[in-house]
């Protein structure tokens, strides 16, 4: 009966996202409280709800703030600096753009955190898609493939709570599937490059054209008379500082990311606009778009709090388990990597990698396989490639937030080519023998 419930509420919740029936934020909610009503758990909904915002609550006040402090530093001009750099190096070639993007992404989320790699990344690009009249979609797509699959660095918390389970080294099981992950990485950088390539039919981008002509500069970087008393050009060092600063802050987990974004909006509106009446102007300029990204986070936690407090994700993964037909047994390794990028839409990191995984671990031995095998199987997708397009991680909506795309459209695109990479990994896993 949960586990019916489970799935009943995830795929009408996303049924309802993509086909856009509803706003996300109310899919998020109303679904799950139905669902657990009907499953006789009608009492002990403001618990479960409570337990979901209290696990939330953090990350919700981290993405308001950041949002915040964002906007206030691009209204200050901090970034367009490096859309002008970003224009002589691409010109008006969306493939260079597109390719740039995905790199830079892999770089940063080298530290393993894809809050901080999208705060970090999507702002100043977004300008530059913007300027160019790329499609912001194609932006979170690129975005999220590439800090997905970079997820899979030992250090993130995916191999870490994986390798706890399996009692080895995170360097250890990662290090075992190192071929198949970098070609993932390269297959990535292609669809960029794809991407680009259907991005330049659609601003008509001549091939060969070494940049923007002068009047395409200009009209790129013309601000309105408004827009321009509010940029800040003798702060842009100190702004740049700050920015890195906070972000050096954030990647050594010096302070809980909540506060870092806290303090250095507070920083960043009194140094670059100290009268209190320009302040509430910059806030109430930003208000709406942290208040839309905080209710459908904070609707997330509805999602959250309820599938995992009624224990419906726990009797989701028994089914799912007791499914696999002992013909097929042998090939439970390549089961869990195929399926991994999709599981992660149904199942929260903890609950697949501390709950779910042991029993595939366990169920792989009956049948002979090796279960280090289904652990390295599930990184290839299972909150990695999954993650920034699953409605149970507060990322995805960060991503989409900042990037300013509807959560329904992001998937749509996003999710094909997020399991064609898996399924590339998990074939080139197959043929090096990474797993069996």
């Amino acid at each position: 009966m949960l586990a019916a419930l489970g799935f009943i509420t995830i795929i009408i919740m996303l049924a309802l996202i993509m086909t856009k029936k509803v706003a996300p934020v109310v899919a998020l909610i109303t679904v799950p409280i139905i669902t657990a009503t009907i499953g006789g758990f009608g009492a002990e909904i403001g618990g479960f709800v409570a337990s979901g915002i209290v696990s939330i609550a953090p990350t919700g006040v981290m993405f308001i703030f950041a949002i915040l402090f964002f906007g206030v530093l691009t209204d200050a001009g901090t970034f367009r600096p490096l859309v002008k750099n970003a224009i002589k190096f691409g010109g008006s070639d969306p493939v260079k753009i597109t390719v740039a993007t995905a790199i830079i992404t892999m770089l940063t989320m080298l530290d393993g955190a894809g809050a901080t790699t999208f705060l970090i990344v999507v702002p100043p690009m977004l300008i530059l898609f913007d300027a160019l009249g790329m499609r912001k979609t194609t932006l979170s797509t690129i975005v999220a493939l590439a800090a997905g699959t970079m997820n899979a660095v030992p250090w993130s918390a995916v191999p870490l709570r994986a390798a706890t389970v399996v009692g080895i080294s995170s360097a250890e099981l990662v290090g075992g599937i190192m071929v198949p992950w970098v070609s993932g990485l390269l297959i990535v950088i292609a669809i960029a490059y794809y991407l680009g390539v259907k991005e330049r039919k659609l601003v008509g981008y001549i091939k060969g054209s070494k940049g923007l002509d002068l009047e395409k500069v200009k009209e790129v970087l013309a601000v309105t008379e408004e827009q321009e008393k509010l940029m800040r050009p003798k702060l842009l060092l100190f702004n740049v500082i700050l920015i890195l600063t906070t972000v050096t802050v954030l990647v050594f987990d010096w302070l809980p990311a909540h506060t870092v974004f806290m303090l250095a909006f507070s920083i960043a509106l009194i140094a670059n606009y100290p009268k209190v009446a320009d302040q509430k102007a910059r806030v109430d300029a930003h208000a709406k778009s942290a208040l839309m990204m905080a209710t459908v986070l904070f609707g997330a936690a509805v999602l959250i709090g309820i599938t995992r407090e009624t224990g419906m994700i726990t009797e989701m993964a028994t089914v799912a388990v007791n499914l696999i037909p002992d013909a097929v047994g042998r090939f439970i390794a390549v089961i869990v990597g195929v399926l991994s990028m999709p599981l992660s839409l149904l199942f929260d990191p903890d609950s697949f990698y501390l709950g779910i995984l042991p029993v595939l671990m366990e169920t792989a031995e009956s049948f002979g396989v090796d279960g280090i095998d289904v652990a390295r199987a599930a990184l290839f997708g299972q909150m990695t490639t999954g993650f920034p397009v699953s409605p149970l991680t507060p990322a995805t909506f960060l991503l989409v937030g900042l990037a300013g795309v509807d959560i329904g459209e992001h998937q749509k695109k996003t999710i094909p080519l997020a399991f064609a990479v898996t399924i590339f990994m998990v074939i080139i896993a197959v043929i090096t023998g990474a797993i069996i």
